[in-house]
């Protein structure tokens, strides 16, 4: 199998070189320990990955409040921040990159993990079982006051800090797949009627506030953000919602963030409110770097990289099946199909 492009020559902005442009795709893989602390698995399991170009984290949780999933890590606690050094330091030992995934979870928080009622940007409750903990209920949020935003987004700059502090070349703002700024950014999930609703500037402006925030903490090119312009997952796509991505867009590109990525399941599934696949409606808006991910086998990704419509390519569940998922492309080996059962443990 020739995947030329894959293996191609690609640096970030700033010039954070990569050795290839294969990226792990950030997966919650809850197998934190005591406190939300990165384990020693976690630290063997990134580091075998470590030949990947570029490795995106788990999401990691930049605050208490924020968590909705059992034993997911984070990075709001000095013992948390010392335990991701040594995840950073076995990856770079081998010579791979890595970015630390921020996260609030909004309204998909629970208070079974957090103590308190969830916040979001309206009291638009998901509904069902909690994922991976099936025996809760998604509970009411509460509607977040412009005060606690302005604290939400020095709790992301924080972790920021705390992530290079830890290491990591760079952040990773998860700002999709119904979480709390994707919350924003969608009519279902955000109807407020101040500065922070209604209009699509209206619901970019927290999103863009937390990018700033993150950005004056450790500098656009060590800053990155994850959108789902689709409404893909926990949220349901409102007939012009797509109108704050047209103005969010061109926004982050005068920011020169380290990359965009665009989170989706399959990567070619097409809608009509975009004009296409969502990779291919992000890269007419955001002139910089872009990551496409969503079931790309390596002969499918390297056409998509050779055609320009993205500059890196982003491998998920793949990832899980083959830690040596580098190896085996590079060396023309077919990779092992994955299967739920891999979620029990960390290899």
């Amino acid at each position: 199998m020739d995947c030329h492009q894959l293996f191609s020559d690609f640096s970030l902005p700033g010039g954070l070189a990569l050795g290839n442009r294969i990226v792990m795709a950030p997966m919650t893989r809850c197998f934190a320990g005591e406190g939300l602390v990165p384990t020693e698995d976690m630290k063997n399991y990134y580091g075998v990955r470590a030949d990947a170009g570029l490795i995106v984290t788990e999401a990691t949780l930049v605050d208490p409040r924020a968590q909705g999933y059992p034993r997911t890590p984070g990075i709001f606690a000095a013992s948390q921040v010392d335990a991701w050094h040594r995840v950073t330091d076995g990856v770079h030992t081998h010579g791979g990159r890595i970015f630390c995934q921020l996260w609030h979870t909004g309204r998909m928080a629970h208070s079974h993990y957090t103590g308190c009622q969830p916040v979001a940007p309206s009291a638009v409750a998901m509904r069902g079982p909690l994922p991976r903990a099936p025996e809760l209920e998604y509970e009411m949020p509460r509607a977040l006051t412009v005060s606690e935003m302005a604290e939400l987004a020095e709790c992301f700059a924080t972790a920021a800090r705390h992530a290079l502090r830890a290491g990591f070349d760079g952040v990773e703002i998860h700002g999709a797949n119904g979480y709390l700024i994707d919350q924003f950014l969608h009519q279902q999930t955000n109807r407020r009627e101040d500065d922070y609703g209604g209009t699509p500037e209206n619901r970019a402006r927290f999103p863009l506030q937390v990018v700033d925030a993150v950005v004056a903490a450790v500098g656009s090119q060590r800053t990155a953000i994850r959108l789902s312009p689709q409404a893909y997952v926990n949220l349901d796509y409102t007939p012009g919602d797509e109108a704050a991505f047209d103005w969010l867009l061109p926004e982050l590109g005068r920011r020169e963030l380290a990359y965009v990525h665009v989170a989706a399941f399959d990567a070619d599934q097409r809608y009509d409110y975009l004009g296409g696949r969502p990779v291919d409606y992000v890269r007419r808006r955001y002139p910089g770097t872009v990551i496409g991910c969503g079931g790309f086998t390596p002969a499918r990704a390297d056409s998509a990289l050779a055609e320009k419509r993205m500059d890196l390519v982003a491998f998920g569940r793949s990832f899980i099946a083959n830690p040596d998922l580098v190896a085996r492309v590079r060396s023309g080996k077919t990779l092992l199909p994955y299967d739920e059962s891999m979620l029990g443990s960390l290899k």
